[in-house]
């Protein structure tokens, strides 16, 4: 048996980081909002009958042959792909292949949307004990296993859903509910543009975390702001205030740059003074940054010139359209 899945990565647009659990619970109507894009997530399974498990990414150059069910949690290699087989536990060796069309490192959650597609594939595989909307939760917490801290919500749900996502994050739990605007519009307003580094793997949610849970009242405040963005983000998109949606990036932005030391380098800062010249209203870096991938909001009519302006620059425009669905996955013999 062959099964394939693939699955969208996404653009952030407010809301991130306070979707770690349980800092979202002292901030209530804490909620993130992104959308999904066609840079997708890939994984080929076929099923092998010796038991033995070979597993290969092609984006990162790796690969391990693992012998037994128990070695895998064991294995350190590409230990994303042995902990979800190991919890999804099938019944046969399988041979598993995966890939991200995303740039390694770009900040558009290509770790977690290929954890989706995998869980979506494994599930199909060992008869779908899991219904499509736990698939979320089971990717997070394998996920808080690899990295060994908290993982946040926000990245599984444009992956398993697509289109635009508002992630609720309530005392009652995560929930997705889709933003109903206008895509073309969104995508006609905003480009994206790689780097050419990847994000700083040293800027990371841990001592922020800490820092809340000791009760430090700057991260609080700094988490209300993030908090209240989302919420005027969430209400111009439904309403389809476009014209308004620059102004909400540039204040994402601002509050984003005072929440981690190092979020940005002197090549974001250049590519967002050169969009700013062309018809770039703001711009805000797609997930941790310190690199990887920027998003720019542009003046209505002007987004081709502001990625001409950042291509000229040294950037790398992504060109993509917003994905209308989510999780995808093809079975054959």
């Amino acid at each position: 048996m062959i099964i394939e899945a693939q699955a969208p990565t996404r653009i952030d647009l407010a809301g991130g980081t306070v979707d770690i659990w349980p800092l979202y619970l002292f901030h209530e109507h804490a909620q993130t909002i992104n959308f999904a894009i066609d840079q997708y997530a890939r994984c080929r399974i076929e099923t092998r009958p010796d038991g033995k498990f070979l597993f290969a990414s092609k984006d990162l150059g790796k690969q391990v042959e693992i012998v037994s069910h128990a070695a895998l949690k064991n294995d350190t290699t590409l230990p994303l792909i042995s902990k979800l087989v190991y919890f999804f536990k099938p019944e046969t060796g399988l041979t598993i292949t995966t890939d991200c069309m995303a740039p390694g490192g770009a900040g558009l959650a290509g770790s977690s949307t290929l954890n989706i597609a995998l869980c979506g594939a494994l599930n199909r595989l060992t008869g779908e004990r899991f219904a499509l909307q736990q698939l979320p939760f089971i990717a997070a917490n394998v996920e808080s296993q690899v990295l060994g801290v908290p993982a946040g919500y926000q990245d599984y749900f444009p992956a398993t859903y697509g289109a635009v996502s508002r992630v609720k994050l309530l005392v009652e739990g995560v929930i997705r509910e889709e933003i109903v605007t206008n895509l073309e519009e969104l995508e006609a307003r905003v480009a994206l543009c790689y780097t050419h580094a990847p994000r700083n793997s040293g800027i990371n949610n841990w001592s922020m975390f800490k820092s809340h849970i000791d009760g430090d009242p700057i991260i609080f405040q700094k988490f209300d702001r993030i908090r209240d963005t989302a919420l005027k983000m969430a209400e111009a998109l439904a309403t389809q205030a476009f014209d308004h949606i620059g102004a909400l990036f540039a204040e994402e932005w601002a509050q984003r740059r005072e929440l981690v030391p190092g979020i940005t380098t002197e090549t974001i800062d250049h590519l967002v003074e050169v969009s700013l010249r062309h018809g770039g209203q703001a711009a805000k870096v797609c997930g941790a940054g310190g690199g990887g991938c920027v998003a720019f909001y542009c003046e209505a009519g002007r987004k081709a010139e502001v990625e001409k302006a950042l291509t000229e620059a040294g950037g790398k425009v992504i060109p993509y359209r917003i994905s209308r669905h989510g999780l995808e996955i093809k079975v054959s013999e």
